[in-house]
Parts: structure tokens; sequence; C-alpha cells
């Protein structure tokens, strides 16, 4: 059967980030992730403490070591991505924890030598919702008449009862008026969810896809619940157990949010990387490329594809 999708070069019936890249830059292209030194309104009791139940207490950046100076960071990444691809060229990634939360000042200290370098093609920023104001999206804005900038947004899930669950601290109001205010700017938006959370419908996972397939981003990050050990959410699983997505429920739910986006909005992954020592559950989510062939097995034996149901 032939791929009814028209921004793949293979056989993904959707939006892949490699297809982004490889149409945008016309070179290979990688991410470098780092860990700039911030932390998180919902660890330093800003908010709350301990952070989001289900995240680690590297702050989503368990690849990364906070002890070597970030351009150190940078060059140790950028060394390991090259010797895969030598004439690859790099995208700073900064992933750990919330990389707006600090003065203007911070900000510019921690971003400016990378937007100095030639060799770095674009600056990817992961943050949250309540930390992006006005004065640090205006700096964003700004960087981006000089290289991309992608600003990645954690959402998780668009009901408020999920967030509460998870000790998100924020609702789903403050993450919309943040992603209308970056839509007023030249910055790429990139929306995060999780499937599988706590007391969380199939129904549920795919409403919060349907909702953001109207809203003005670039791209979406689909990721599976990771349940990594000693974090809150592992405690409470290991005394009260939920249940957690198997492979084949998760690829169903995937390919379905999958049709209801729309064809232009670029998906910089489907699943998470797990690492084997830390995770509790799912196992299946350390081999990757297992459930991304799966995708799109399913994909294809039912004719589905990116954008089918979008209306």
């Amino acid at each position: 059967m032939n791929n009814p999708f028209i921004y793949s070069d293979d056989n993904k019936r959707y939006h892949t980030f490699s297809y982004y890249l490889k149409h945008t830059y016309h070179q290979k292209v990688f991410k470098v992730p780092l860990d700039a030194g911030f932390t998180c309104p919902n660890r330093d009791g800003h908010i709350s403490y301990g952070g989001c139940t289900f995240c680690s207490a590297l702050g989503s950046g368990d690849c990364v070591k906070r002890s070597d100076d970030i351009m150190m960071q940078y060059e140790k990444g950028l060394e390991m991505m090259k010797r895969k691809w030598p004439s690859g060229q790099g995208m700073a990634y900064f992933q750990a924890y919330t990389n707006t939360y600090g003065t203007l000042e911070q900000l510019k200290q921690c971003f400016e030598p990378f937007m100095q370098r030639d060799d770095v093609l674009a600056l990817c920023i992961a943050t949250r919702a309540d930390c992006l104001n006005d004065e640090n999206i205006a700096y964003l804005d700004s960087l981006s008449k000089r290289k991309d900038i992608w600003v990645e947004v954690g959402l998780q899930s668009i009901h408020d009862e999920t967030a509460k669950r998870v000790n998100r601290g924020h609702d789903y109001a403050c993450f919309l008026e943040a992603i209308q205010k970056l839509a007023q700017t030249n910055v790429k938006i990139c929306v995060h969810i999780i499937n599988g959370l706590p007391d969380e419908t199939k129904e549920m996972m795919i409403e919060t896809v349907q909702k953001i397939a109207h809203l003005p981003i670039h791209a979406l990050k689909i990721h599976m619940l990771h349940l990594i050990k000693n974090t809150p959410m592992a405690k409470e699983y290991e005394q009260h157990p939920f249940h957690i997505l198997t492979r084949d429920e998760y690829v169903e739910i995937v390919c379905e949010q999958l049709t209801y986006l729309p064809k232009e909005i670029i998906l910089e992954r489907l699943t998470g990387d797990g690492i084997a020592d830390d995770l509790l559950e799912p196992a299946w989510t350390i081999k990757k490329v297992c459930v991304l062939n799966e995708i799109d097995k399913y994909m294809a034996k039912h004719n589905l594809y990116q954008g089918k149901n979008f209306r």
C-alpha cells in the first residue's frame, strides 16, 4: 500500500522530526542535551516541593552531568554525536529542569554563549508554562532573530484533575495563556504530553491531543509514562498499583492520537528512552525501536496517517 502521508521520505505516516530537520537544514542535525543548573518552582518551594510525582531527581535530564561546565557538557555531547554523524551539526538542548526559571540576566548568561557559536544551529529550551513571563518571552523572541529558538512546554495532560494528581503545580488555563503569548513571537513551540498517567482513560488521552491539535504550535512530543525508581509516583505504585499501559495499548492510542493532528505538526518523539537501571515500569519502553516499528505496522495495517481525522 502506498504511503498517503505527504511529509515523509520513507514508510512513516507521520511528520517526523528527522524529516523536518533534513528538509530545513539539508544535513544531519541532532540535539545535544544539557543541564544548565536551573531548578523548578515545583521543587524549591515557590509552588511546591518534590516536583511532579513522575519526575526523577535529575529533572528529566538523566543523560547529562550537572558537575560539568555547560559548555563542556556540549563539547562532550557533540563529540559523542559526531562519532556517529561526523558531518552533523548540533542544536543546544537545555533539557533538565525548567530553563526559563531565573532572572533575565541568568538566562542571558546561559544562552548567549551558544548564540555566539556558528556551529550551533538552534537552541531548544525546555520549560513550564508558569515560568514564561512577558520579559523572558520577549528575550526569547529577540534571540529568534539570530537563530531558530524552540521552546518546549511541558503540559502532560489537559485534564486539571490529572495535573493535581501528579502535583503539576499549574492548570490547563495557565498553559493556554503561555501558548498564546508565545504564538505572538517568532519562536517555535513544542508541547510535551504523557500517555498512561494514573486514572487517565484512553478517551482522556485522545481528548488531550484533540485539544492540542487546534493550538498554534509547531511540534509535539508524546511520551509513555515512565515509573522511575524512588520517585513519589513509583512509591505510590508500589503501595497501590494502578494500570500501566501495555505496549499494544500504547501503540493503539498513539496511532489514533496522530490521526487527530494536522499534518503540519512535527512529531519530535512518540516514545521515550528508558534507562534500564532506573526504570521500574514499563520494561517494554526500553526497546524504543520496537515500539516505533509497531506504530508503523499498526498505521499501515489500519490505513491510518497523521491528520486523517483532523477537522
